[in-house]
């Protein structure tokens, strides 16, 4: 039976570890949750907001637990620092290999892996937005041991490469792991990536092929970000660098400035107080534009242009942890870039994200241009985004073959199912008639 246990750190906001509360973590056998409280300090200062759409500022504890088998523990905002699933990948191999090893010794056996473990067990540099985690001694959670680099260059991307399709192969070392161990990020899912300091030392993240891939998935990715920004969508810059001769794409963080300052994160699924199982709208998130950002006119309209945008280059992995928002002060945000934009030529164009709670899934162009009311758009203002982002995905085969994607001419017929479709068919029609 697994003992009790409470666990504790004290969130803090931004490089200068500004307190903002008390988070406090427990399990009894399979039973976890937490709670969060907000410190004086935190609620008597000018520059107060709510953390958390589930944080509401008063002094009272405010507790939570899991809604399924598929949520966080955590408060909404705590959760998204977790690491994604690749991070939770690495985390639990290298606990495996080294609870095997203390066996072997004749050691006390590792107790199993809990929901604090993975969210303590991301490296403090790289944790996404803004909050950090700090223990009783004042040292920030993660913080890599002595002696090793927190976050490697792009000069280490070989490695790093070599340490993931291992994982990925179940062939990884205790020096692979250690290598990986923290190094993870919350923004993705399942790939292998790392965080990484671009050449100019700014934070990235470096995504690789996996052993698995049937196409240049690293490529496709770069060439998604690069044609959003052609498409006026504001997208992560993002450019293809080798690993020997294997292509990583490196994204540019979005949640630090030039000067490396962290700006606080949510994703839409926390904005929404969703659950992982729950089928939610892009209208759902309109709304939630329309109550908390300060621009939601401007946000809107650049909502809706990427409901176009991913349905044209058939990016149907569009769930709300692939959609965020950036902190700009006093309790109002803004859309983040966009990112984990991904053309999948061999699925229907059907995105994740429903349109409207009562349109379902996203399927045609044509009702899309239908509920651009919904986003402040007149039917002109719609046609006329909707014809900027076909041209630009006209082109893609073009952008394709430029050195900062990098595709080679055969590579195209892998991808152009995924932007020579019927919906761009049936766009080119609703352009002529208006």
């Amino acid at each position: 039976m697994s003992r009790a246990m409470q666990r504790g750190a004290t969130v803090c906001l931004g490089e200068g570890g500004v307190v903002v509360g008390q988070l406090a973590y427990s399990r009894s056998g399979v039973r976890e949750n937490s709670s969060f409280v907000y410190s004086q300090q935190w609620l008597q200062s000018l520059e107060r907001f709510s953390i958390s759409p589930d944080l509401l500022l008063t002094e009272t504890h405010q507790y939570h637990k899991a809604a399924s088998e598929n949520d966080s523990v955590f408060h909404f905002a705590i959760a998204d620092t977790a690491p994604d699933g690749w991070g939770c990948r690495v985390i639990a191999r290298d606990h495996a290999k080294r609870r095997v090893k203390h066996k072997a010794q004749g050691e006390e056996p590792f107790a199993p892996l809990t929901q604090w473990d993975y969210l303590v067990g991301v490296d403090d540099f790289s944790r996404v937005g803004a909050l950090r985690l700090r223990d009783e001694t004042g040292n920030y959670l993660r913080t890599i041991e002595s002696g090793d680099r927190a976050t490697p260059p792009l000069l280490e991307l070989g490695s790093l490469l070599g340490a993931s399709h291992a994982v990925e192969q179940g062939r990884e070392t205790e020096a692979d792991l250690r290598y990986l161990r923290g190094r993870g990020t919350s923004l993705g899912g399942l790939r292998p990536k790392c965080s990484v300091l671009d050449d100019d030392g700014q934070l990235a993240i470096g995504k690789f092929p996996s052993v698995k891939d049937q196409r240049s998935v690293t490529k496709g990715e770069v060439l998604a970000l690069r044609l959003a920004v052609v498409a006026g969508i504001d997208a992560a810059q993002a450019r293809i660098v080798y690993a020997d001769t294997s292509p990583v794409a490196v994204v540019r963080r979005f949640d630090r400035t030039l000067e490396g300052t962290r700006i606080p994160y949510l994703s839409a699924a926390s904005l929404l107080q969703a659950r992982r199982d729950d089928e939610r709208a892009y209208s759902e998130i309109a709304e939630r534009i329309i109550a908390t950002c300060a621009d939601p006119w401007h946000d809107l309209a650049e909502l809706w242009r990427r409901i176009v945008f991913n349905l044209l280059i058939t990016n149907v992995d569009d769930h709300l942890h692939n959609h965020g928002f950036l902190h700009v002060g006093h309790g109002q945000w803004r859309l983040a870039p966009a990112f984990d934009l991904n053309p999948f030529p061999d699925k229907e164009q059907e995105l994740k994200t429903w349109l409207t709670e009562e349109a379902g899934p996203v399927s045609s162009i044509k009702e899309v241009v239908q509920v651009a009311g919904q986003f402040w758009l007149e039917r002109d203002q719609a046609l006329e985004i909707l014809r900027q982002v076909c041209r630009a995905v006209e082109n893609w085969r073009v952008l394709a073959l430029t050195p900062a994607v990098g595709m080679q001419p055969h590579e195209l017929n892998d991808f152009a199912p995924a932007f020579e479709h019927e919906q761009m068919k049936l766009a080119a029609t609703l352009l002529r008639h208006g």
